[in-house]
């Protein structure tokens, strides 16, 4: 039954006018953004309850922390994580401008030797030669992003 009133209300949305594009963009965009935007609040207060819930148990004496052995243990993990990450910190940069540089020559190399490749390419995706033009993806996509927008503001 639910899947049957899913297909009246959205059914095919390119066959619908352009304010019904936005209207559903929009609300289907609210509806992701305020979801995501709850969750995360969830997550945040099951993880920071917790750890209230854990120091409050250690102030009352139902658990056992053994601070000292606990830092130590940390600052062990931090040196063992930070000592690779400084020493090759210059290498790791240079690496990865090395491989940014050859990337963007390759990109540039691509779009100008295919200029024409990438021209019917992009009127193919956009669906007309004679240049760009709107489609009805286009119009609730926009109609989306706003509601996801508006959907994290809400929330």
């Amino acid at each position: 039954m639910g899947s049957v009133i899913f297909d009246k209300v959205l059914g095919d949305i390119s066959r619908r006018s352009a304010y019904s594009q936005i209207l559903i963009g929009v609300a289907s965009g609210w509806a992701t953004g305020f979801t995501t935007m709850k969750i995360g609040k969830i997550a945040a207060f099951v993880i920071g309850g917790s750890i209230i819930l854990v120091e409050i148990a250690h102030q009352e004496g139902l658990i056992q922390v053994n601070w000292p052995k606990l830092m130590k243990k940390m600052d062990i993990i931090t040196k063992q994580i930070q000592s690779p990450v400084v020493e090759n910190h210059a290498t790791l940069i240079k690496k990865t401008e090395t491989y940014i540089d050859g990337k963007l020559d390759k990109a540039d190399s691509f779009v100008q030797n295919s200029n024409k490749t990438f021209k019917k390419w992009y009127t193919k995706m956009i669906g007309d030669d004679n240049g760009p033009r709107i489609t009805s993806l286009h119009i609730f996509l926009c109609g989306f992003i706003g509601g996801v927008a508006l959907g994290i503001a809400t929330s």
